[in-house]
């Protein structure tokens, strides 16, 4: 898992595996296996999934050479509403963007440790 400052402001974690390393083989895959994980945990809510490759292909918009799918699997851990601010930081998505011979998944930091700590679980998981 690597750590990267995106844009000079946004912490996210990354995974880059060959298909043949992984238990899924697909973005849509790796959805169900998210949701799975999502559904199973006592507070986290599923709350959609995101079709980022067909959206930004129906728009025309410029794609990153050799993806074809990308999805967004969104969802949240909150439990406590204790300030205002704490709703831009929710929900929760995790981004999966998978190439012919890769998946990468990408993911922003968590306000809560503990909270990151169970997403970075679950993308380390998907290891073989």
């Amino acid at each position: 898992m690597k750590k990267t400052i995106f844009m000079e402001k946004y912490p996210v974690y990354s995974l880059e595996l060959s298909k043949n390393e992984m238990k899924v083989s697909s973005a849509n895959e790796a959805v169900e296996y998210f949701k799975e994980k999502i559904l199973k945990h006592p507070i986290a809510e599923f709350i959609a999934v995101f079709d980022h490759y067909s959206h930004t292909k129906k728009l025309g918009g410029e794609m990153v050479e050799g993806l074809i799918d990308a999805k967004n699997i969104v969802f949240c851990f909150g439990q406590a509403i204790p300030n205002t601010k704490i709703l831009a930081a929710r929900p929760r998505s995790i981004g999966i963007c998978e190439f012919n011979d890769r998946i990468v998944i990408d993911f922003m930091e968590a306000p809560k440790e503990q909270l990151h700590a169970v997403m970075e679980g679950w993308v380390k998981e998907l290891k073989r």
